[in-house]
């Protein structure tokens, strides 16, 4: 019941994705990637979603569906940047990228690091809401790959996480600039300058 909750308010909510086309635009997310990822924007929310009004709605998706939505604020100088469902436990967001990937896969921090990543950049990737909410399994979840590159914020906390993951996996950092994200990144250097850092400039 719950999962077919999660797909109606996400489908309900990715038909009024038009009403982030500036803070796409902003973040150099294109309205394809947008729509594959299926995020939207609650417009009219639904029971128990009224905290959530206007804000981009962003799934979890799943072979099985959709498992979490988490929002975030289209004006996060006004209202806290992030906000997810009363009870609801952090999850790893993008994970059908493990499937798809070849022998890498990257990590970050926020979905819409790893959609930039996975989308923009065409570097398979996986995210996670924060820099203290790594679980160990999902260190089993990516055991088999061959190479993992943690992309590392330009700020302390995200120099930590990057360092504590490298502790359960053989993982390949790749560090952002002081005050920058992967997203940030890509909108000021592009996909290339992203390729570079991580030595694949040869993809």
């Amino acid at each position: 019941m719950q999962r077919e909750l999660l797909d109606s308010a996400t489908a309900k909510y990715a038909a009024s994705i038009f009403l982030a086309e500036d803070y796409l635009a902003s973040r150099g997310i294109t309205r394809e990637a947008a729509r594959l990822a299926r995020l939207g924007v609650v417009a009219e929310p639904d029971v128990g979603h009224e905290a959530f009004q206007g804000r981009l709605s962003i799934p979890y998706i799943t072979k099985t569906g959709v498992v979490d939505l988490r929002f975030r604020s289209l004006n996060p100088a006004v209202e806290p940047k992030y906000m997810g469902m009363t009870g609801a436990e952090t999850k790893m967001y993008n994970v059908l990228d493990i499937e798809r990937a070849g022998d890498y896969i990257g990590i970050c921090e926020g979905e819409i690091d790893a959609l930039t990543l996975s989308s923009m950049v065409g570097i398979p990737c996986v995210g996670v809401p924060g820099a203290n909410s790594w679980k160990r399994h999902y260190t089993r979840l990516l055991a088999d790959f061959e190479r993992i590159f943690v992309f590392a914020d330009g700020d302390q906390p995200g120099k930590e996480f990057a360092t504590s993951l490298s502790r359960e996996l053989p993982v390949t950092i790749v560090q952002m600039e002081d005050g920058e994200d992967i997203n940030s990144t890509y909108v000021r250097h592009g996909a290339n300058y992203i390729k570079e850092k991580m030595g694949l400039n040869e993809i």
